[in-house]
């Protein structure tokens, strides 16, 4: 019998949650700070340091999903999402340094689609295992 990734009750399940919600809202915060930018000055700093907690929560995240997935067993896509994640991170930061808004904005708003849609995917229930996972 095959234990399931990260069952809801599980340490594993709960810091999985608690990662998406700390991407989606740091990438929240960047967004509400790119706004603030366009009128105040001092918004500068509060986007230069919530860019790097949203770069240690992407890293975060990519460490959740591993340990979520690797004790059961399970689908490695999470893993794999949360990875590309942390590189449209990198890629977002290196936008920010150069001054690209024109990508920059853009890439940020994909970004928070794809940081809400894992943690909307962390918090449903999870699904079955398939059938022939399920036999071995």
């Amino acid at each position: 019998m095959t234990r399931q990734p990260e069952s809801d009750g599980t340490r594993g399940g709960a810091f999985l949650r608690v990662t998406a919600a700390l991407q989606a809202l740091t990438l929240f915060f960047q967004a509400v700070t790119a706004g603030l930018l366009l009128n105040s000055s001092t918004a500068y700093l509060l986007h230069d340091i919530g860019s790097k907690v949203m770069y240690a929560a992407a890293m975060l995240y990519v460490l959740a999903t591993v340990l979520a997935w690797r004790p059961g067993g399970g689908s490695p896509r999470p893993v794999l999402f949360s990875t590309g994640l942390l590189l449209l991170a990198s890629a977002q930061v290196a936008l920010g340094v150069a001054h690209v808004p024109a990508a920059h904005v853009p890439l940020g708003v994909v970004m928070f689609a794809l940081s809400t849609l894992a943690l909307a995917r962390s918090l449903s229930p999870r699904f079955p295992l398939p059938r022939a996972a399920a036999r071995s």
